[in-house]
């Protein structure tokens, strides 16, 4: 589908001209490189740095020992409010002090002229340690047999939502299905890894970071480092990706930072694949157990959810995220109880992060699938279940039983539209002659609605917007977000020019940058345009009517004879007599609005689709069909909202069914080959998608937006697996765990049909 739109990014991008942190050429800049533990789980010893300082081209290397000032990674607001008192006595060292808890965890840093001059210091940094035995999983961890830190267990955190559920509900249900589930855990492997350069400057530090929240990383490192807040700054430029990997300060980071100031020197890290693979941020990992049950009609009376959430070594915003998960176990369903209760679990791997949906895709996943077993206990078509159960539309404002309130849905609609799109009936009656014939491929359909929550959560629901008029006709739009790829620069740019009705080649957008936008919270949880947008359009409005005042001034009239019409003012009895905006500045002086919208969360959801082939004697599947019906409210461009959808369908089917961090049994990921061994799908991979949207503006702000960005993230992974269910008849979940590799496919195609279908 074409669209008018282009985005003013690609032409850059596209010819080379795109400026990443890694691009920029500072003079006598060093390069760090970091020794890492080769263990998951030890005491450490001696770390000898003497031998690395003798290498030609090694400017210094140390370790923890050589920098007793070195603090901590700070524990954020936002982690802190998520996550209340669970790093008390858990702090994350920069660089590991006694002990080391996951594998790749920094021991010491080199620094070089270059980074094979510092890789060269590092291998000649000797290393003591005294393993330890490891805690891969959430069970190990949980049997008391390894503890992370002294005197205190490895439960960072426990929390519930919703209202416990009597055991006689479950006793007189018609029907009740039981299921675990594994999320597995997953890398957001964005195009460009990490990327951090600290560059002193007088008294300042001016830090370029490929980062999703410029004014987080400002403030974290200010008050790290123990400088005033003014006295840093924070650049974001190009930045290749993030999916939720970038939006912490990091142990490297802050090492970094503290010895650019300590010497004087700037210094860059630029995060390799092989870095990336082993200590980059995780994402899911989630044990989950759960019971649904009905009446004899298919009604919803009640679900229950627990999850064992393995949230790596140390305790950051990522032991809250499960709480996302369970406070979005509703779904789209009006289930009158429903539970869940979350135990957040250290382990000895690296520390879990949000990743591309951060906790709804876990929901959706462990809710959409035991839906379809529901189904297939009652003997009902799983769409027809579906549909019994929605809230309907006249019903939101809707609280759920778990604490959100969905502002507004029409989930039916998203439903008809995706099976109308699929030809549901169509692939029924093909699933049923392939069914009658032995000789044929079994072929699967599955469904997954979802309801996801978009803007962030409460404390993070605002943003700074504000709009210039400039002499020139030129109008720049600030904003406190940080594009990582979502096309900001477009999307921006285009809404503030269709406010003022001026050309969009005349709107440029700053944004990244602390010294040029004065405060921010920026991009992540589907927040950009629903917040960043709608501060950004108001500002707009407030803009025109500054400039009708002070045009009414000039002219000597009440302001509601001067009109705003095609990017100027004019009278509004008589057109002829205008001024545009650049002619206000000039007589009049400086032409700004800076503002600061907060709003409530938004509630985006849709149903996802897929058909697909099985084959049972080489376990490989075959994705034939996919349709993603979204809806997130007003789209600002279907161009970009299209690009999004298609993207993240990508990295739900590689959940699905390629990716996951396997490990030894000593905790080390076991990926030698790299992305080799860690499958990421490829556009050969990509089956037909079709993208399709309905529109359900939220209320809560002018713009009417909610997020767009994680829709196939949660959608499609339950859809698929779904699907491969339906192929090979399993009721089982047990024996269907995700990645559906080959060897997981034939295994559970092969697998006694009492374990099939227990």
């Amino acid at each position: 589908m074409a669209y008018a739109w282009t985005r003013r990014e690609d032409g850059r991008l596209l010819t080379g001209q795109g400026r990443y942190v890694a691009d920029l050429a500072v003079p006598g800049c060093l390069d760090a490189a970091f020794v890492r533990s080769t263990v998951a789980h030890a005491r450490l010893g001696e770390v000898d740095c003497a031998p690395a300082r003798e290498v030609p081209g090694v400017l210094g290397a140390w370790s923890a020992a050589d920098l007793p000032g070195l603090p901590a990674v700070p524990m954020t607001v936002r982690a802190a409010l998520s996550t209340p008192g669970a790093a008390a006595g858990r702090d994350w060292p920069s660089l590991a002090t006694d002990r080391v808890r996951y594998a790749g965890e920094a021991v010491a840093v080199v620094l070089g002229e270059d980074r094979y001059r510092a890789e060269d210091g590092v291998s000649q940094v000797g290393v003591r340690i005294d393993a330890l035995p490891p805690a891969v999983s959430t069970a190990e961890a949980l049997d008391g047999s390894v503890t992370l830190f002294d005197g205190r267990d490895n439960v960072a955190l426990e929390g519930s939502t919703g209202t416990p559920i009597d055991e006689s509900v479950w006793r007189q249900a018609a029907v009740v299905v039981q299921a675990r589930y594994r999320q597995q855990l997953l890398l957001p492997s964005p195009m460009e890894c990490r990327a951090f350069l600290a560059i002193p400057e007088a008294d300042r530090l001016t830090v370029w970071c490929s980062h999703q929240a410029p004014h987080r990383l400002r403030d974290e490192l200010a008050a790290t480092l123990g400088r005033p807040v003014a006295r840093i700054r924070v650049v974001v430029p190009d930045s290749g990706g993030a999916f939720g990997s970038k939006s912490a300060t990091f142990p490297e980071y802050i090492t970094v930072a503290f010895l650019a100031v300590m010497l004087g020197r700037p210094i860059r890290w630029i995060e390799d694949r092989a870095e990336a693979l082993l200590v980059a941020t995780r994402g899911r990992g989630q044990d989950q157990r759960v019971r649904l049950a009905a009446d004899a009609d298919g009604h919803l009376l009640a679900y229950e959810l627990k999850i064992d959430a393995d949230v790596g070594a140390y305790p950051q915003i990522g032991a809250g995220l499960p709480m996302q998960t369970a406070r979005m176990a509703t779904g789209a369903y009006t289930t009158p109880m429903v539970h869940a209760t979350v135990r957040s679990v250290l382990t000895t791997t690296m520390t879990t992060y949000p990743y591309r949906g951060a906790g709804r895709p876990e929901a959706t996943f462990a809710l959409e699938r035991t839906m379809d077993l529901l189904a297939g206990r009652l003997a009902m078509d799983p769409a027809e279940l579906r549909r019994r159960n929605f809230i309907p539309p006249d019903r939101f404002p809707y609280d759920t039983p778990t604490g959100r309130r969905y502002d507004s849905g029409n989930y039916a609609a998203a439903l008809d539209l995706a099976l109308e799109s699929l030809d549901y009936c169509r692939w029924r009656a093909e699933q049923a002659r392939r069914r009658a014939d032995p000789a044929a491929m079994p072929l699967g359909i599955g469904l997954s609605c979802y309801v996801e929550r978009s803007g962030g959560e409460p404390g993070g629901l605002h943003e700074f917007g504000g709009v210039e008029a400039c002499p020139d006709g030129a109008v720049i739009a600030r904003c406190g977000t940080a594009s990582n790829g979502q096309s900001h620069a477009t999307t921006f740019s285009s809404l503030v020019a269709a406010v003022l009705s001026v050309d969009q080649s005349r709107v440029r957008l700053l944004e990244g940058d602390t010294d040029e936008v004065a405060d921010g919270v920026g991009s992540f949880a589907s927040r950009s345009a629903q917040v960043g947008g709608a501060v950004l359009q108001r500002a707009a409005i407030k803009l025109i009517e500054q400039a009708r005042g002070r045009a009414a001034g000039l002219w000597d009239l009440p302001v509601d004879e001067v009109a705003w019409s095609g990017g100027a003012l004019c009278l509004r009895q008589d057109a002829s007599v205008s001024m545009s905006l650049g002619e206000l500045v000039h007589s009049t002086g400086p032409l700004r609005v800076d503002d600061r919208l907060e709003t409530e969360m938004a509630f985006p959801f849709g149903t996802h689709a897929a058909v697909v082939e099985v084959d049972p004697d080489l376990g490989t599947v075959r994705v034939l069909r996919l349709v993603a019906v979204d809806d997130c409210g007003v789209r600002l461009n279907p161009m970009v909202v299209a690009g999004q959808a298609r993207g993240s369908v990508a990295q739900g089917i590689g959940q699905a069914l390629y990716e996951g961090v396997p490990y030894d049994e000593t905790g080390i990921p076991l990926l030698p080959n790299g992305l080799l061994d860690y499958l990421l799908p490829t556009f050969t991979e990509m089956p037909p998608v079709d993208v399709r949207e309905t529109t359900t503006p939220t209320p809560w702000t002018g713009l009417g937006a909610k997020g767009a960005g994680e829709s196939g993230c949660i959608g499609t992974p339950p859809a698929i697996v779904n699907a491969v269910a339906d192929a090979l008849q399993i009721t089982d979940p047990d024996v269907l765990q995700m990645p559906l590799t080959p060897d997981v496919v034939w295994r559970a195609a092969h697998a006694p049909k009492t374990e099939r279908q227990r």
